[in-house]
C-alpha cells in the first residue's frame, strides 16, 4: 500500500473521513486513467493544445496523490501549451503514464475497485 502514491494529502483533505477518501481513489482511477489515455493520444498526434488539456487537468490530482511526477507533468504540459515543435516529449510522457499506470493498478488493489 501506497508505494506509487501517497494518501497524507488525500487524508488532510479529507479529515481522515475514510467514505471521502474511497470516493477519492474512485475518482482517480476512473478520470487519470481516461485523461493519461487522451494525453498519450494528444502527444502521439501532435495535437499540441489538447495535450496541455490533459495534462493540465491531471495535475492537480497527480499533486494531491504525490505521485512524484508533478514537474515532468508540467513539462508535458508546457509542451503543449507553448507549441515546442522542436522537442521530442516522449520520454517525459512515458515517465508520467509509468507513473500514473502504477498508481492506478496499487489504488484498484488497494481499496477493491
Amino acid at each position: 500500500m501506497e508505494q506509487h502514491y501517497k494518501l497524507y494529502r488525500v487524508r488532510e483533505l479529507a479529515d481522515n473521513d475514510d467514505d471521502f477518501i474511497l470516493a477519492l481513489a474512485q475518482t482517480f482511477v476512473e478520470e487519470v486513467a481516461v485523461d493519461a489515455e487522451r494525453l498519450k493520444k494528444a502527444v502521439a498526434d501532435k495535437n499540441y493544445h489538447e495535450a496541455y488539456q490533459a495534462a493540465h487537468k491531471m495535475k492537480p490530482t497527480i499533486d494531491l496523490f504525490e505521485l512524484g511526477v508533478l514537474n515532468t507533468l508540467i513539462e508535458v504540459q508546457d509542451w503543449g501549451k507553448f507549441t515546442k515543435t522542436d522537442q521530442d516529449i516522449t520520454e517525459q510522457l512515458n515517465i508520467v503514464i509509468t507513473a500514473v499506470d502504477n498508481a492506478l493498478a496499487e489504488l484498484k488493489s488497494d481499496f477493491n475497485l
